[in-house]
């Protein structure tokens, strides 16, 4: 089993920029790709940004040039950096962890964090 625990939510205002991190541990031999979500209530988990093992990435086009997605397999760690943050970025945002070497829809993760809000407001 691999476990995933966000940090670095919290609130900020529009323009304003955070940092998510997130630290796998377990069985982390098993994790091929990575990636991060958001999920507002009532609507479907949406990907923001995702990459491989080695440092391939796609991004959501509603954060392509705001969002950067990172990791470092030393550390066990992916990153979001999200900058010029927007009202419509808030949500909860979930890491998630996959055998696969590639994976855009959430159906292919196998493996979930709890979430982190992230709340965008003046």
């Amino acid at each position: 089993q691999v476990q995933l625990v966000e940090s670095g939510g919290g609130l900020v205002q529009p323009g304003g920029s955070l940092r998510l991190s997130c630290a796998a541990s377990g069985s982390i031999f098993s994790i091929n790709a990575m990636g991060w979500y958001r999920q507002a209530p009532g609507k479907e988990r949406e990907l923001v940004a995702a990459i491989t093992r080695g440092g391939s990435t796609v991004y959501a086009d509603s954060v392509k040039g705001r969002f950067s997605i990172s990791r470092s397999n030393a550390k066990n760690t992916v990153y979001l950096q999200m900058n010029t943050l927007r009202p419509e970025d808030t949500d909860v945002y979930y890491c998630a962890a996959t055998k696969k070497s590639q994976a855009t829809k959430a159906e292919l993760y196998d493996y979930w964090g709890q979430g982190t809000q992230v709340t965008v407001s003046s």
